[in-house]
């Protein structure tokens, strides 16, 4: 286990953690964009980022990740491991975090938007300037547990072959055979990796919290 560490803890730092920041700072604009066209008064808009939600919530993360790898070559959209990875782990955390976003949106006193109109601000500086920074605090915990579930998912990755923290441990126990070791060893890194993650997110909310009145 000891000889097998640094290889696990590279593949988190070259594979599982840029996968993860990526896909989760590409999947919130998605989700900032859909959660928009959810409020948005035009219907037609509304409606299709309603079926994009539903159809992202309502499939597995591994059918989507395979259905971009191995399902879009049949159309001749071939897409290397890497970028399909971040392809289909952006697209999950666009659907899951653009409901979070309109929630949090939703749970600002409707009296900030009068507040805004009232100074003279349009409807799109208001968002801007006095929404959205609001529901930005108050997404951080949904935002951040669905970014930990992200790294965890990740792992999902080691299917199309790219190397993360999961593929390393597989290559490392077909080698050695030590299959029990290596997993559990795999699954401790993966567990540092979310408490740390976790710590950050109490600091966050915690520092956070002192710019919302009670």
């Amino acid at each position: 286990m000891l000889d097998s560490l640094w290889p696990l803890i590279h593949g988190a730092i070259t594979g599982t953690i840029p996968l993860a920041l990526s896909s989760f700072a590409i999947g919130l604009v998605l989700a900032l964009g859909l959660a928009l066209m959810r409020l948005s008064r035009r219907r037609w808009l509304s409606s299709i980022a309603q079926v994009y939600i539903s159809i992202v919530r309502g499939t597995p993360l591994l059918v989507q990740l395979f259905v971009i790898f191995y399902g879009l070559p049949s159309l001749g959209i071939v897409i290397d491991p890497w970028p399909s990875a971040i392809v289909a782990f952006s697209i999950n955390v666009g659907g899951y975090a653009a409901e979070v976003i309109r929630a949090a949106i939703l749970s600002v006193p409707k009296g900030q938007w009068e507040a805004a109109y009232m100074i003279g601000m349009s409807h799109r500086r208001a968002l801007t300037r006095i929404i959205l920074p609001q529901a930005a605090r108050v997404s951080v915990p949904p935002l951040s547990n669905t970014f930990i579930s992200l790294v965890k998912d990740t792992s999902l990755a080691s299917l199309i072959l790219v190397t993360e923290l999961f593929r390393e441990a597989q290559q490392v126990a077909a080698f050695s055979q030590q299959f029990m070791a290596l997993y559990l060893e795999a699954a401790l890194l993966y567990w540092v990796i979310c408490l740390v993650l976790s710590s950050g997110q109490g600091a966050l909310e915690k520092r956070l919290d002192r710019y919302v009145a009670h």
